[in-house]
């Protein structure tokens, strides 16, 4: 019989193992598993009643059994405090709100600026900056034209929106403006629809840990 290169090799062991478990599944006088147990509670009853005398007839007391069950718990609680999801990465954060970003602006807003801005977010996040200020630093490199204090007059309504209301704040920003290329909008659109993008994103960054 020639190897079939597709199949993955297992050990004999494996092989073995799944051999007898094969042999198993095909003996008729086979007692099924009882996989819905109030199906038929009389023959689960009888099933596990047969199971405990065959385990008493190998030897195992109470005592045994009461300590191999609590060895078995304390295992499966390691192994599912291991597999526990961890906190999403900043690299995760900052590529989810870059992808959300790009979605709904790609067909106004040049790619290359959805991008700076979200990266510049999370830098910004690290500073101890108001909230104003980082909006600021986040789209400086994208108005070249603004001066900062007046970036800082037109940031300031975005920043003093409530907490939580980026979303609202950035469709409000939209409504406000006409729905045109971003060559298309004057000045000040550019920059009041960019600094409605920082605030976004800078929402979504995680908070930073300033303890350090």
């Amino acid at each position: 019989m020639t190897h079939d290169p597709t199949r993955p090799s297992i050990s004999p062991f494996q092989a073995q193992a799944e051999l007898e478990l094969l042999q198993l599944m095909l003996q008729e006088d086979a007692v099924a598993y009882p996989w819905n147990p109030v199906g038929n509670p009389v023959e689960t009853e009888a099933y596990f009643a047969a199971l405990e005398q065959e385990v008493m007839t190998a030897g195992w007391t109470a005592e045994e059994l009461a300590e191999q069950g609590r060895r078995l718990a304390n295992q499966l609680d390691q192994v599912w405090a291991s597999v526990q999801p961890a906190a999403p990465s900043a690299e995760t954060v900052v590529s989810a709100a870059c992808t959300t970003l790009l979605q709904q602006f790609a067909a106004q807003v040049p790619q290359s600026l959805l991008e700076s801005i979200v990266q510049r977010a999370q830098a910004a996040m690290m500073s101890r900056a108001s909230l104003a200020e980082q909006m600021v630093q986040c789209v400086r490199d994208c108005l070249p034209t603004w001066s900062e204090a007046d970036l800082l007059v037109l940031a300031r309504p975005f920043a003093y929106a409530m907490r939580g209301s980026e979303t609202e704040t950035l469709e409000a920003a939209l409504r406000s403006m006409r729905c045109a290329a971003w060559t298309e909008l004057s000045g000040v659109e550019q920059a009041r629809l960019s600094l409605a993008i920082a605030r976004y994103a800078i929402a979504q960054m995680p908070a930073p840990d300033h303890h350090h």
